[in-house]
């Protein structure tokens, strides 16, 4: 008497997806195994964001919510930078402070040279890749530990941006299109078309998928989740911008029963956009491409990736150039916000960038975590310095709760990996 094998458990991407029911059940059992991915940044957001709306009247107000998502859109830039080297269980120490030398490069261009500024951009996204391709080398090729080179890179830049930037200390973010990024909202019907434009590749990815998992034999999940993944975006997006449509420029009172004029405050901010595009473009090459799947691969075992056939040096190195020139971005973004390139730009938020992908879920061991998951990890230390900046309270409380943050989110990732069978030692 022959007896049918049991069929597998469904596990979500295995091929045995199973019904919607069954599909829910396998991410909760996933979770119970220490998978929890960005479960508790997202737990953590959530607190906070109802406990400073408590404290403070101001706190979900449209003027603050575009601040914070402004605030937060270079740490984010940065943090989605360093999960490429943090995937591989590397880290880079130079990522600010290549973020202020190429905001140097690009400013004293324009200024001191009268380069256009389309060129002068050109010349700091090639210093970028010059910089990630000397790290990806020395790390990759000569063998040297990332911390060493990035932390040499570190010390060595901050010298450069002076001898950059001059005696004169400081200059002023003359481009408007530079300036426009983290000062200037779209015109309201321009955030809706790309809200709809948004959601029209959402939807088209999905069934692209679908599509190209059904011609490999692989199991789609049920259409049900898809669709109802699809409309929670849709939801959450038609809201963000029907409340940054809201008029943010404060009232100017009335004169004898009429309202002053003011100039509104009405749109989404311009930087949001762009760090969506960069998050959505990233996710696509980590999740959907071989690059990514051999990224993975490289940080989960870098030695069966060799014996696999993945070219381990190659992937390092293109992960040091990618961090590299999203650090471009990053201190564009900088630069823009502040309106000023200093000596020191970019030179104390490398630290808050790995603190934002810790938090966000990202493994300091490799081969886990996504770039969504520094995102949100970044948005939960913006919420930490907006709200406590709301209540008044002094700088010295925010980098306490920062760390003790950060301490618990490290301490959540040590101890999930150990549950779900990895080790604690490198």
């Amino acid at each position: 008497m022959t007896t049918t094998p049991a069929t597998p458990p469904p596990t979500i991407g295995s091929g045995h997806e199973g019904s919607a029911r069954e599909q829910i059940s396998a991410y909760f059992r996933t979770v119970r195994q220490g998978e929890m991915g960005a479960l508790p940044a997202i737990g953590g957001f959530v607190v906070l964001a109802i406990l400073f709306s408590f404290l403070s009247g101001s706190f979900l107000t449209p003027l603050n919510l575009a601040n914070l998502l402004t605030q937060s859109a270079t740490l984010m830039t940065l943090a989605m930078a360093l999960v490429f080297v943090i995937l591989l269980g590397e880290i880079d120490l130079s990522a600010g402070v290549t973020s202020g030398v190429t905001a140097a490069i690009f400013v004293v261009l324009v200024h001191n040279f009268q380069v256009p500024w389309l060129l002068a951009l050109a010349a700091a996204f090639a210093a970028g890749l010059a910089i990630g391709t000397f790290i990806g080398f020395f790390v990759a090729r000569v063998g040297i530990p990332s911390f060493v080179v990035t932390l040499g890179l570190f010390l060595g830049f901050q010298g450069l941006q002076l001898v950059i930037i001059g005696t004169g200390g400081a200059y002023r973010i003359e481009t408007p299109e530079i300036a426009a990024i983290m000062n200037k909202n779209l015109p309201i019907p321009v955030g809706w078309i790309l809200y709809g434009v948004a959601i029209a590749v959402a939807v088209g990815i999905a069934l692209w998928d679908r599509a190209r998992r059904t011609r490999a034999g692989v199991a789609n999940r049920p259409l049900v989740l898809m669709w109802g993944r699809l409309a929670a975006i849709a939801i959450a997006g038609a809201l963000f911008v029907a409340f940054m449509s809201i008029d943010r420029a404060a009232s100017r009172g009335t004169l004898n029963g009429v309202e002053i004029p003011h100039d509104a405050i009405e749109g989404v901010p311009i930087v949001v956009p762009i760090a969506i595009g960069l998050l959505w473009i990233g996710t696509f090459v980590l999740d959907r491409t071989r690059y990514g799947r051999h990224l993975y691969a490289v940080g989960g075992n870098a030695e069966a990736a060799r014996r696999a056939g993945i070219k381990v040096a190659a992937i390092r190195m293109s992960a040091f150039i990618v961090c590299s020139t999203l650090a471009v971005v990053a201190g564009l973004f900088d630069a823009s916000r502040i309106g000023v390139v200093t000596a020191s730009s970019g030179s104390q938020i490398v630290l808050s960038g790995v603190a934002a992908a810790v938090v966000g879920g990202v493994s300091l061991f490799g081969g886990r975590g996504r770039l969504v998951h520094a995102a949100i990890g970044a948005l939960v230390i913006a919420v930490i310095a907006n709200g406590l900046g709301l209540l008044g309270l002094p700088a010295g409380i925010n980098f306490l709760v920062t760390g003790g943050v950060l301490i618990l989110a490290a301490t959540i990732d040590a101890l999930s990996r150990k549950r779900a069978g990895g080790t604690l030692i490198r």
